[in-house]
């Protein structure tokens, strides 16, 4: 078998999880931030928002500077509404599923690098950046937001079984 088909599945089950949490975002609670270090809702949905484009990128090339030297660094996403979250979301899963679904195993093991300021954060083969930084961080993230959504009474979905919103 094939990693991506290997890896297919629980993308799927993953992305499917995270929209469900997305299909919630209050739209009046964007700026909600539990803690002045924390990020508020808009950037924390942004950010789950913008990881299945990341794959995508990640599959197509062998690295990336998210701050170059004298180049435009970074902009995250922030989300404006829910409509537009969703929208960006669903795109971003479409693309990175496509480049998933056709990537090779020579092409999943393939080195890939994060750089910021032209210093490396990480290098790992391009299937371990898929599941830890895209698949595992999604996770984390959505999690995340579920805390969020607690806070602010907006019913937590489930992902891996019933929560006490939904049993």
């Amino acid at each position: 078998m094939a990693i991506s088909e290997a890896l297919l599945p629980e993308f799927d089950m993953e992305m499917a999880n995270t929209r469900k949490h997305l299909e919630r975002l209050p739209e009046d609670k964007l700026t909600f931030k539990p803690h002045e270090k924390s990020m508020d809702m808009g950037h924390l949905a942004g950010h789950i928002v913008e990881m299945p484009g990341w794959a995508a990128a990640t599959m197509a090339m062998e690295e990336m500077d998210i701050a170059p030297v004298g180049g435009a660094a970074y902009e995250p996403f922030v989300a404006k509404s829910r409509q537009q979250v969703l929208e960006a979301f669903d795109k971003g899963v479409a693309e990175c599923r496509a480049a998933l679904a056709k990537a090779t195993d020579q092409e999943m093991m393939t080195p890939w690098t994060l750089l910021a300021g032209g210093n490396v954060i990480f290098k790992m083969p391009r299937v371990a950046v898929v599941r830890s930084m895209i698949m595992n961080y999604t996770i984390h993230h959505r999690a995340q937001l579920g805390v969020y959504y607690r806070m602010n009474n907006v019913p937590v979905p489930q992902a891996y079984g019933p929560t006490a919103d939904e049993k």
